[in-house]
């Protein structure tokens, strides 16, 4: 896909929402490609959020997408926070640290912002993205199990 040609991390612009979405699918397949290109389309636009895109090439090869939550964070002590909403690589290129670039491009933004702290979640039985967080230096801050009801 890539071959040795280097991978490049910009930030992303409203322009760059179809390949955003096309992303975004892979990562979460059960949204509706049109209605997450809207969303991101929207994200580019505002202040307390950033999306950054890793092409290689002309071709867009992963994504980030983190947002400022002000709202309690599991295991945080500062707010705003920097929150790591959603980051995908495509399968052929994992393990070439892209993800890793994608993370600091969020990290670095996070810090623009006044941030002291920055976190993310993954569930318990992604044991890739787990594995991903641990090696980019996260510390699990709690395992939970959320419930709903209707009323």
């Amino acid at each position: 896909m890539c071959g040795e040609e280097k991978v490049s991390i910009r930030r992303a612009g409203q322009d760059d929402s179809a390949h955003l979405a096309a992303l975004a699918k892979a990562l979460w397949p059960q949204q509706d490609q049109e209605a997450l290109r809207q969303e991101l389309e929207g994200l580019c636009t505002q202040r307390e959020a950033a999306l950054f895109l890793a092409e290689c090439g002309a071709q867009a090869v992963g994504f980030a997408q983190c947002q400022l939550r002000r709202d309690y964070v599991e295991g945080t002590h500062s707010s705003p926070v920097g929150y790591l909403e959603g980051i995908y690589v495509c399968p052929a290129l994992r393990g070439r640290h892209v993800g890793l670039q994608l993370l600091k491009a969020c990290e670095n933004w996070a810090r623009t912002m006044g941030c002291l702290e920055f976190a993310s979640d993954c569930t318990i039985e992604n044991a890739g993205s787990q594995a991903f967080h641990q090696k980019a230096d996260f510390t699990q801050a709690a395992r939970i199990v959320c419930y709903t009801k209707r009323l």
